[in-house]
């Protein structure tokens, strides 16, 4: 008889975007349930990569010391990397690959994933995929289904999601994942993603992830007022959430709204996002185009 998973409810607030409710459940957590080390480390790195999810860099860098164990000390390079500062981003890259070229701890699933994630950060794919595409668990399957997607190859992304579906076809991250792939093939796929995330909200507390997820299909669909509705709610939840301030000035933009606000926002709570980038190279093109027609 399998043990129980005393951190399967840990795990899926963290997957659908509830990372103070994933906060507040890892501390409730007794002890004794914890019945291997590996339960504790695990629930330790949801706890730290739910603080980086709402901005807890500092936190994070801070609490996670020297003699931690190697899954913690590549979350906290990911907090190093996401803190902002560039050398902070080239220190935490040159210590990953330390990490990644040590045969005793390079193949740690943790460490592969925080991995793929910088690496994806980086634009560089080819370097996130060498260390995510074996896979070994869900949530490696996952990034590698969020790397294809940014790829632009969404035929190797419905690969890995068969895999998933084959694996466990109601895991949380396997209906995420079919709902990022849907998204992306457009057509009649984009009704199917709705109904995907209109599921996870009736079964989960209603997140920015979800609410995001269903604005993104309302505005596929056409439906921008629904989708503004959606994001308003979303920002009323979390107003520095990245992905709903950019949504808001796409969805605002498409409204005739202002969205000089939203787009304000989105620079000062997330300035390396690609929304701003592209709007500060659209930027620069309208002005050198100006300089060379005056």
């Amino acid at each position: 008889m399998a043990s129980p998973d005393h951190l399967f409810g840990l795990r899926n607030s963290f997957y659908i975007g509830a990372y103070h409710a994933a906060i507040t459940s890892s501390q409730s957590v007794p002890a004794h349930a914890l019945i291997s080390p590996d339960d504790l480390l695990d629930r330790d790195a949801i706890l730290y990569r739910s603080y980086i999810a709402i901005g807890s860099h500092q936190l994070v860098i801070g609490e996670i010391g020297p003699s931690a164990a190697t899954p913690l000390q590549a979350i906290k390079l990911l907090a190093l990397y996401l803190s902002g500062d560039a050398g902070n981003r080239e220190s935490a890259v040159s210590r990953l690959r330390e990490l990644l070229s040590d045969a005793a701890t390079g193949s740690n699933p943790i460490l592969r994933l925080m991995a793929g994630t910088i690496f994806m950060h980086e634009r560089d794919y080819a370097e996130a995929l060498k260390h995510t595409h074996s896979g070994g668990n869900m949530e490696l399957l996952a990034l590698n289904v969020q790397i294809y997607l940014q790829m632009h190859r969404a035929d190797h992304a419905e690969k890995q999601l068969r895999v998933m579906q084959q694996l466990d076809e109601d895991h949380t991250l396997t209906q995420l994942a079919n709902a990022w792939v849907d998204l992306v093939m457009g057509g009649s796929k984009i009704q199917e993603a709705y109904l995907i995330f209109q599921d996870l909200s009736e079964k989960y507390p209603t997140t920015c992830t979800i609410l995001n997820g269903k604005a993104l299909c309302s505005m596929h669909m056409g439906n921008f007022e629904d989708a503004e509705g959606l994001l308003l709610e979303s920002l009323n939840k979390d107003a520095k959430d990245a992905e709903t301030l950019a949504n808001l000035t796409v969805c605002s933009l498409n409204l005739g709204k202002p969205a000089t606000r939203y787009l304000n926002q989105l620079k000062l709570a997330c300035p390396e996002h690609t929304l701003v980038k592209r709007m500060s190279s659209a930027d620069d093109s309208f002005d050198r185009a100006c300089q060379a027609m005056a």
